[in-house]
């Protein structure tokens, strides 16, 4: 178990997703937040352990807010492609949480999730602000909502979770969906692209 600074590494999670999504609303509403979203974030309180319940929590967390936010853009989305995108992610992260789930569950591991969760407030924001949004404006921020928070997730994998990992089983989960991660990074990066 190591002493790693989650509270720190969620709340850049969470501001790097509530960042991505105020860029994409209007001049308005973007001129409204732009001193909330640029401000110099709170004082991290002590870290707490990281240990493998906690990481459970975390990646099972991460896999059900990107299915909430895939279901969204296949209910949503007018874009067939964003449509077929969103469907896909609810598809890829409900497997892969359940995975998760079944890992657990053969471990003896029940999941503790954080005291602190920045990026689960993060989450509540993002999916409130893509609710208000419609048509292209929709389908632009649901894209840019899910570059911010793959790669949010993929950096805190890489950096924080995988080396406080002691259980190889869900060290091996964990590196064996990374490549989808990425990939759903990727497509959402091409796809936004086509959308400029």
């Amino acid at each position: 178990m190591r002493s790693l600074s989650l509270p720190s590494l969620l709340l850049a999670a969470g501001s790097a997703l509530l960042l991505t999504t105020a860029c994409s609303r209007p001049d308005s509403a973007e001129q409204q937040e732009t001193s909330a979203a640029t401000a110099p974030p709170p004082a991290a309180a002590p870290a707490p352990e990281l240990d493998d319940p906690t990481i459970v929590a975390i990646f099972d967390a991460a896999n059900t807010y990107d299915i909430e936010t895939g279901g969204l853009a296949a209910e949503k989305s007018t874009n067939p492609e964003v449509k077929a995108m969103g469907e896909n992610f609810v598809a890829a992260h409900t497997q892969v949480r359940q995975k998760g789930r079944e890992l657990a569950a053969k471990l003896g591991v029940t999941p503790t999730a954080p005291a602190e969760n920045p990026l689960g407030d993060a989450h509540v924001a993002a999916m409130a602000t893509l609710k208000s949004l419609s048509g292209a404006e929709f389908d632009r921020a649901w894209l840019d909502h899910e570059i911010a928070f793959h790669q949010a997730v993929i950096d805190a994998v890489n950096t924080t979770l995988l080396p406080a990992l002691d259980n190889e089983e869900v060290k091996a989960l964990v590196e064996s969906v990374a490549p989808a991660f990425v990939a759903h990074m990727e497509g959402a990066k091409a796809l936004r692209a086509k959308l400029q």
